[in-house]
């Protein structure tokens, strides 16, 4: 055998080795990923744990739980495959990629109580990142401030699938519409609105003490005070009753009549009366 055919035996050797160990690799980072998405998805309540187990579907849901659209995926890898072999626009799918994934494990990160500075982590030992998740006494909390692409149709989350929940901190940002499935905020304990109510003088002053408006402000006439206690009303005076006239004394038994007078005699002067 020549140096030519000893050349080429221990490149294919070592090709082969090293796609050994790549597969090797492969199958154990994709084996934890899985065990440790599992126990997030658990966390964020998502029923169904084999949806961390199937490829490129389990980032479609890591994907909705950060608050961005489930479909991001498949367009980016419609859009690699097709303009990936284009130099320029194949390393800057690959960074728009990265950048969607990043932004996911913030978001996926806030609601297990991390902070900002835990994307570091995720940016070059995602695999840590995702264990520290998993494992830690963290709990899922949706309650946060909704993201900043909250109300863009493109990149934000407005799908609906069933066992896995709707982001409220998404379903209540402006311009959100809502999905089929979608209950709104009264139907999940919000009270509506109350009605705006009329505007009030503004207050001044410390409570119980007059107070001072500040320099400039249109000062209101004073008012007499008002006294705290009245006393009562006097009861209305009767009115005088009329005089009663005493009735009239009987009037006296009128005197009885005198004896009629007997005629006089006849004169005795041998006159005859008259007839």
């Amino acid at each position: 055998m020549n140096d030519y055919g000893y050349d080429s035996g221990v490149s294919i050797a070592a090709l082969l080795i090293g796609t050994l160990v790549y597969l090797i690799f492969a199958i154990g980072f994709y084996v934890l990923a899985s065990i440790f998405l599992m126990k997030i998805f658990d966390k964020a309540g998502v029923q169904g744990r084999w949806r961390a187990w199937v490829p490129i579907y389990s980032g479609m849901v890591f994907l909705k739980l950060g608050d961005l659209s489930p479909w991001l995926v498949l367009i980016a890898m419609g859009a690699s495959i097709v303009l990936g072999w284009i130099p320029v626009i194949g390393w800057l799918l690959i960074a728009a990629t990265a950048v969607l994934w990043v932004l996911a494990a913030w978001r996926v990160g806030l609601k297990l109580q991390k902070g900002a500075g835990w994307v570091v982590l995720y940016i070059f030992l995602s695999i840590v990142w995702y264990g520290i998740n998993a494992f830690d006494k963290s709990r899922w909390n949706p309650n946060i401030a909704p993201a900043s692409w909250a109300g863009n149709g493109f990149f934000a989350d407005r799908t609906v699938w069933q066992g896995i929940p709707v982001q409220p901190s998404a379903a209540a940002a402006p311009g959100y519409g809502a999905p089929q499935g979608y209950q709104p905020p009264a139907a999940q304990g919000y009270a509506p609105p109350a009605a705006p109510q009329a505007p009030q003088a503004p207050q001044f002053g410390q409570p119980g003490q007059p107070g001072q408006p500040p320099q400039g402000f249109p000062q209101a006439a004073p008012q007499a005070p008002q006294p705290t206690f009245q006393p009562p009303a006097a009861p209305p005076a009767a009115a005088p009753e009329a005089p009663v006239t005493p009735p009239a004394p009987p009037a006296p038994p009128a005197p009885p009549a005198p004896p009629a007078a007997a005629p006089d005699a006849a004169p005795d002067n041998g006159e005859q009366p008259p007839a």
